[in-house]
């Protein structure tokens, strides 16, 4: 039985139990329960031997990222790694020269000179000893005859050779 009161009417002692009664039927009637969830795992089950190593288990393959895409980012960790040892010896370098002092200069600048020097000495030597090879005694038996030369040197490369035409 369903009692449903007018509109505007109260209910009465008896009608408030038989509606409190389907309520209460209604709302603690039987559900179907929801299907056995499925196992996301295996738990192999089998006794492991007392003694002895452990036999070995089946391993089925469960790769799921493809082999181009593994190596791309292997590759980009070294990349990485590689940039980050290069921006490392940028900022060392870069601190070194934000720290220039008098002394930082000359410990640089000295051996450099030292060697610009000595190659200008031994180039000029060298060009000395070049130029100065004569021949005290000459004994010519035939008439002479001079000419007088046009002399026009050229500077090449990178020591300044000079060669007279």
């Amino acid at each position: 039985m369903d009692f449903r009161p007018a509109p505007g009417r109260p209910m009465s002692d008896h009608e408030a139990a038989v509606e409190a009664e389907r309520i209460v039927r209604t709302a603690f009637r039987e559900q179907p329960q929801p299907a056995a969830p499925v196992p996301t795992s295996f738990r192999d089950e089998t006794p492991l031997p007392a003694f002895g190593p452990t036999p070995p288990v089946l391993q089925p393959e469960t790769r799921l990222v493809p082999a181009w895409a593994a190596g791309t980012a292997v590759a980009s960790i070294g990349i990485g790694a590689g940039i980050t040892g290069v921006g490392c010896g940028a900022w060392l370098i870069l601190q070194g020269l934000a720290a220039v002092t008098l002394t930082s200069v000359l410990m640089v600048t000295l051996p450099l000179a030292a060697l610009a020097a000595l190659a200008t000495a031994i180039g000029s030597a060298v060009q000395h000893v070049r130029a100065t090879v004569t021949h005290t005694e000459n004994h010519y038996t035939a008439p002479v005859t001079q000419h007088v030369q046009h002399t026009e040197q050229t500077a090449r490369g990178f020591f300044g050779r000079i060669t007279n035409r």
